[in-house]
C-alpha cells in the first residue's frame, strides 16, 4: 500500500468507521509524551494531550498499530526543558518507540533531542519556530505545525493586502524563540509586500506593565492601521486589555498563543474585539469534513467538547505517527522518518507534507485564520500563502 493511501486511511477520516477488530494481540507499543500540563505551557500542551488520549483508544478500537495495541504514556514536564528532557529519557528507557514533543521549540526541543539521540522519531504537537527542523535537531524529528515563515506570512497578508492595513506597530515579547521569530516574520513579509512598521517595540514577559510601550506608541506622529503583538500565556490579554483601555482601538493581530479559552473570557465581551490570530484548525465542519465526528470521539472521551485548536493538533500527531508506522512496517526512526519525508497526509489540522532533512523537514502547511468578537472566536476560512520569507 502507498504512503499516500496509508496516510489517507489512518490519518483522515476514511478510517472513522466501526468495523474495524480491536487491538487485542501482539505486543504494546508505548508512545511517550513530555507535554506539560502545568506550567506557563499548559494552555497550548494540555488540549493537545487530552486529543493525543481520544486518539489512542481510537487507534486500539480499530486494530492498533500494525496489529499492535497502543499506549500513551505522558509524564508532566512542568513547562521546564529540563524537566521535559529528563521525561523523554525516563519513556524511552522505559521501551517508548515514538516520543511527543511540547508544542515549542525551547520546552519541546530537549525531548526530541533525546529521541533523536536515541534512534526515534520526535514530533512535537504544534511547535513553530523554524529552529524546530532536522537542522537543529536531527533527521529523525518534526513538528506537526506550520512554521512561523508560515504564520508570519499569513497575518502579513491578511493585514496589508485583505484589510488595507498599510502601517504596524509591532510588539515583540522577549520570552522564547516562538515570539521572537513570528514577529520577525512577520515584519519581514509585511514589508516586503509594500506596508509600513512605524514602530517596532519589545516586552518582557511576566513584567505585567505596558506603560513605557503605551507611551511610545502614543508619542507617535501617526496612529497605526494594525497593532501586531507577539506574544505568549496570559500576557496576551494584558497587553490587550492595556491598549483598549488606554483608548487605542486599532485591530490587534497575532499567532496561535492567542487560541486560548481562557484569554477569550477574560477579554470578554467588552474587551475581546478586533482581534484576529492565525493558528491550526478551526473546530467545527467548516474546517475539515471529519471534525463533527472527532468532536463527537472527544465529548464521549472527556464529557465536553473541545475549547481550542490545539485538541486537534495532539489528535493529528498521534495519527500522524500511525500512518508513518503503518507506511513503514516498522517503528525503527530511520524508517518511519523516511516515510513521514515521502507522505502526504490529510490531518484535521489541514493536509502536510515534509521536505528531507537536508531542507529541514520544512512542514508545507495551511493554516487557519480566526477572528475574536465579543469574546467569541470564528473562522474566517483557511490560508496558505504562495510566497514566504526564508526560515
Amino acid at each position: 500500500m502507498s504512503i499516500k493511501k496509508t496516510a489517507a486511511l489512518i490519518a483522515s477520516g476514511a478510517m472513522m468507521t466501526a468495523g474495524a477488530a480491536s487491538a487485542q494481540d501482539g505486543e504494546e507499543l508505548l508512545i511517550g509524551g513530555a507535554l506539560s500540563l502545568t506550567g506557563i505551557q499548559a494552555p497550548l500542551d494540555t488540549p493537545g494531550f487530552l486529543g493525543a488520549e481520544v486518539a489512542v483508544d481510537y487507534l486500539n478500537e480499530n486494530g492498533g498499530i500494525l496489529g499492535r495495541p497502543v499506549k500513551f504514556v505522558n509524564i508532566d514536564g512542568k513547562s521546564d526543558p529540563v524537566t521535559v528532557g529528563n521525561v523523554a529519557v525516563e519513556l524511552i528507557d522505559r521501551g517508548a518507540e515514538l516520543i511527543v514533543a511540547p508544542c515549542d521549540f525551547d520546552f519541546g526541543g530537549p525531548a526530541s533531542r533525546e529521541a533523536q539521540e536515541a534512534g526515534l522519531v520526535g514530533i512535537s504537537t504544534c511547535a513553530s519556530d523554524p529552529l524546530y527542523s532536522s537542522w537543529s535537531l536531527g533527521d529523525k524529528q518534526f513538528t506537526l505545525s506550520m512554521w512561523n515563515t508560515t504564520m508570519g506570512a499569513v497575518a502579513a497578508n491578511f493585514a496589508c493586502e485583505e484589510k488595507g492595513w498599510k502601517k504596524a506597530y509591532v510588539v515583540t515579547d522577549q520570552f522564547i524563540a516562538y515570539t521572537k521569530s513570528l514577529s520577525k516574520y512577520f515584519v519581514e513579509h509585511y514589508q516586503d509586500i509594500g506596508c509600513e512598521v512605524i514602530l517596532e517595540d519589545t516586552y518582557t514577559n511576566g513584567d505585567n506593565d505596558f506603560s513605557a510601550q503605551l507611551s511610545r506608541l502614543q508619542a507617535l506622529d501617526e496612529t497605526p492601521d494594525v497593532i501586531f503583538l507577539s506574544s505568549y500565556g496570559q500576557d496576551i490579554g494584558v497587553i490587550i486589555r492595556a491598549l483598549r483601555e488606554a483608548g487605542i482601538d486599532a485591530p490587534v493581530l497575532g499567532g496561535d498563543a492567542y487560541d486560548d479559552p481562557a484569554m477569550h473570557e477574560a477579554l470578554g465581551d467588552k474587551l475581546g474585539n478586533d482581534i484576529y490570530f492565525v493558528t491550526h484548525a478551526w473546530m467545527g465542519p467548516e474546517s475539515h469534513p471529519d471534525m463533527l465526528k472527532f468532536n463527537e470521539l472527544y465529548a464521549a472521551k472527556h464529557g465536553e467538547a473541545p475549547e481550542s485548536s490545539f485538541v486537534a493538533t495532539g489528535w493529528d500527531t498521534i495519527m500522524l505517527m500511525a500512518a508513518a508506522v503503518e507506511a513503514a512496517g516498522t517503528t525503527d526512526g530511520a524508517a518511519v522518518a523516511k516515510a513521514l519525508e515521502e507522505g502526504e497526509f490529510d490531518l484535521l489540522t489541514g493536509k502536510l507534507s515534509y521536505s528531507s532533512a537536508e531542507d529541514g523537514h520544512e512542514p508545507d502547511k495551511a493554516a487557519v485564520l480566526t477572528a475574536l468578537e465579543g469574546g467569541k472566536p470564528s473562522f474566517m476560512g483557511w490560508r496558505r500563502p504562495e510566497a514566504l520569507p526564508k526560515p
